[in-house]
């Protein structure tokens, strides 16, 4: 049972429920993490607003999908490793590049440095060695790169951190938390 349970959209203020009516518009459903944001406003809306905005980036929706895979893995978040599991296999993740992701892995150098770094941020608190930047510009990113990487780990954070507080029912088909062997 959730701690914090997700917000009814019939119960909803006008323009939260417009909000959540939107969210069901684009993706088809309103996912229960939306549903728990929406009781702060302000943090489904900035939610929106972020992914809105590193959508139109330089990143790819499958390079997202890898930094949001490590993101949730490094914080220990299993809805958002289950949602983003399946987001990556929208988005053309294998499943030994999505198990490659959540440890901080990957097939290509590029797709490496990138779960790395987000790995690094997590666990370092955004305190990067020079060593990890510079490994992260040998393998291709960009400065660019690693400031998309940044605001796509702050992204995927704040939804780990409002679904291990929430305790979110996981309405994806769920994956298993723990690393394989």
């Amino acid at each position: 049972m959730p701690h914090i349970t997700p917000l009814d959209p019939q119960a909803a203020d006008p323009a939260t429920a417009a909000t959540l009516q939107a969210v069901k518009a684009k993706i088809g459903m309103i996912p229960n993490l939306y549903a728990t944001l929406a009781r702060a406003p302000a943090a489904l809306n900035g939610l929106l607003q972020i992914n809105e905005a590193v959508g139109g980036g330089r990143l790819t929706a499958k390079e997202r999908e890898i930094v949001a895979l490590a993101t949730s893995q490094a914080n220990g978040c299993g809805y958002c490793l289950s949602a983003h599991t399946l987001l990556g296999k929208h988005a053309g993740l294998t499943p030994e590049q999505t198990q490659a992701a959540r440890a901080g892995s990957g097939a290509t150098p590029r797709e490496a440095a990138l779960a790395a770094l987000a790995k690094a941020l997590v666990d370092s608190r955004g305190h990067i060695d020079a060593a990890t930047r510079e490994r992260s510009r040998a393998d291709g990113l960009t400065d660019s790169d690693l400031l998309e990487v940044v605001a796509n780990v702050a992204a995927t954070t704040l939804t780990n951190y409002a679904n291990n507080v929430a305790d979110t029912v996981i309405d994806f088909p769920a994956v298993d938390a723990a690393l394989a062997a």
